[in-house]
């Protein structure tokens, strides 16, 4: 018992000092030249190499459940639950980086929690959860997402054996259909989002004569859809779909290789009999903060043209390094952080457990947690 104990301390400390390292100068470069110069691992390779990396191996050779092992009603169904948990619990997080990306210098907040508590005392619970209702409809374009990711990686399955590969095309390509269908419901939402004490942040304001909650919860939709096309015709509602997909596609596609760096680094310095589950809850939200702190600039030159209707992706940028410097591009990260980390733990152990919930019933004996 004190053996495990003393080997759980370690362990803690290793990850923290690993999450050091993360922060400082000069890590994600040498994450990367460790990724790029990595020899492929081709499948009878499982079982070479000293004692340790050959246990190393065992631990991360769990059977994938790919696409055509699924019952496909049973993961449509499981999925979208899934996925509306995910959204509920972060959105209060994703309206804070909105708020935090759009405003001015701290004109109106000063970091993640004072604007927590300043939208609590000032709007409420409610306040939290603006453009919450429309929002909803992004779960269209997480499902597009699943699907793709696991068609593609299916197709890419024919061409090469390494799974890092394998994911990150499949990665990239899940974002590029998932936010063509995300965008305009972000449009929409992030003018919602704005509302209260950011409305004057945004070209767009709700009608203050809407009464009733029925009317004020789809009317205040409505009336921003209104005003959106009024101004900018159909191409306002992918007013930023450039800025999108240049933040998602390489957030989507990045991940996964860093998911793999600290997976196999976690392996590395935990003991032995710690589960393979555990390793992987700790990788996933460990790449999802590298991930968004690589594409965290261009998130917030997105959030600036979309709201503030901007068209220029180059301009905005320019406009945002010399009105607050190179800190502006840092703006909402910490806000980001914390909504992509419970999606990160879910992706990877939800998302894992999903699938073998969703096995074909003949195929349920055959596979090993």
């Amino acid at each position: 018992m004190l053996a495990h104990y003393v080997a759980g301390l370690d362990f803690t400390a290793r990850v923290l000092s690993l999450f050091g390292w993360i922060t400082s100068e000069g890590c994600i470069h040498s994450i990367w030249m460790v990724i790029m110069t990595e020899q492929p691992k081709g499948r009878n390779q499982s079982d070479e190499g000293a004692p340790t990396a050959g246990r190393m191996q065992q631990k991360r050779n769990i059977q994938i459940i790919e696409w055509e092992d699924l019952d496909k009603r049973k993961f449509y169904s499981f999925g979208v639950f899934m996925t509306m948990t995910i959204r509920a619990t972060v959105y209060p997080a994703t309206l804070i980086r909105t708020r935090l990306q759009v405003q001015r210098g701290k004109s109106l907040y000063s970091g993640t929690f004072d604007a927590f508590f300043k939208i609590l005392r000032s709007e409420g619970v409610r306040g939290l959860y603006r453009g919450f209702m429309v929002n909803t409809f992004t779960l269209i374009s997480g499902q597009a997402y699943i699907t793709t990711y696991e068609l593609v990686r299916k197709y890419v399955s024919q061409y090469s054996e390494d799974n890092t590969v394998k994911s990150l095309v499949a990665g990239g390509s899940a974002s590029l259909v998932a936010q063509s269908i995300t965008v305009p419901i972000d449009v929409v939402s992030q003018q919602l989002m704005m509302q209260g004490q950011g409305e004057h942040l945004t070209r767009f304001r709700l009608n203050s004569t809407e009464v009733g909650k029925s009317k004020k919860v789809f009317g205040q939709t409505r009336n921003i859809m209104a005003q959106i096309f009024a101004a900018d015709g159909f191409r306002g509602f992918y007013r930023g779909y450039v800025a999108s997909l240049l933040t998602y596609i390489p957030n989507s596609a990045v991940w996964w290789p860093f998911y793999h760096f600290y997976a196999e680094q976690l392996s590395k310095m935990a003991p032995s009999d710690c589960p393979h589950l555990v390793l992987q809850a700790m990788a996933g939200p460990l790449a999802a903060a590298t991930a968004s702190t690589v594409t965290n600039p261009m998130d917030v030159v997105r959030a600036r043209v979309q709201v503030e209707g901007r068209s220029s992706v180059i301009e905005t940028f320019r406009q945002l390094i010399k009105e607050e410097g190179c800190w502006g591009l840092t703006k909402g990260l910490s806000a980001r952080i914390i909504s992509s980390t419970p999606t990160a733990i879910v992706m990877v152990v939800g998302y894992e457990t999903l699938k073998k919930l969703s096995l074909r019933p003949e195929l349920v004996d055959s596979r090993h947690w």
